[in-house]
């Protein structure tokens, strides 16, 4: 696959991922009548879904990373050289900005706008390691082991991380941006963003760390695992 399909499929993949977050928040939150949890189970589902089509679909173009920290825990690994992750993360963070603005045209916003929803504090910033920490945890393991569901597994960790986690699992710092640039149900306050993305990046490294040596060759030479990660048809995602 050439480079610049690769780029192409980042942005597209995480245009739509964009855009069925933003999107299935505001339809969720008009249909509500106010029910909170009502909104959040209808953006949850579609998100979940959405992402497992997403993977499917991206998978063999561009890896379906989708995500800053997929593609630097990638890279860490070795699985990616530095200078096409630096490109992933360049077109990764257009592609969630013009999903945002797809979301809000379908629904006869402006483009972009600031978000006033409050999204701060401690408990805020650990979930967002530690859905992150397990969005990692899962993509590392299952593409090693059984790339096939990998997909499933990735989508079925998300729609239980938006509900176990009081951050709602952003665990995507192109995400988290973009999402800042929507006064919606999914949006985030611009200020309440860097704190998002450092315990973001601060669960990412952790997870990579420590299933990197969950898989190394012991003293025998066997593996922890069956299959290298590289030759999963998804290596890296949302």
């Amino acid at each position: 696959m050439t480079q610049s399909r690769q780029l192409t499929g980042e942005f597209l993949g995480t245009a739509f991922l964009l855009a069925i977050v933003v999107g299935s928040g505001i339809m969720g939150e008009r249909l509500a009548a106010g029910n909170v949890a009502i909104a959040l189970l209808a953006n949850t589902l579609a998100t979940g879904a959405g992402l497992v089509a997403l993977i499917l679909t991206f998978a063999p173009i561009s890896g379906a990373h989708f995500n800053p920290v997929v593609t630097l825990s990638e890279m860490w690994l070795g699985h990616i050289p530095g200078k096409l992750a630096l490109l992933y993360i360049a077109v990764q963070i257009a592609g969630a900005f013009s999903g945002v603005a797809a979301a809000h045209g379908m629904f006869g916003d402006a483009a972009f706008f600031a978000s006033h929803h409050a999204r701060s504090g401690p408990a805020q910033w650990w979930s967002e390691f530690i859905a992150t920490f397990g969005l990692l945890a899962v993509i590392i393991s299952c593409s090693r082991n059984r790339p096939a569901y990998t997909p499933f597994a990735v989508g079925a960790y998300i729609t239980a991380a938006y509900w176990f986690t009081s951050s709602t699992s952003f665990a995507n710092p192109a995400v988290t941006l973009a999402r800042a640039a929507s006064d919606t149900f999914a949006g985030i306050r611009p200020q309440d963003v860097p704190g998002f993305i450092v315990a973001q990046l601060l669960g990412a490294a952790a997870a990579a760390i420590l299933f990197k040596w969950l898989f190394t060759p012991n003293k025998e030479g066997s593996h922890h695992g069956n299959q290298d990660l590289s030759q999963s048809g998804l290596r890296d995602i949302p």
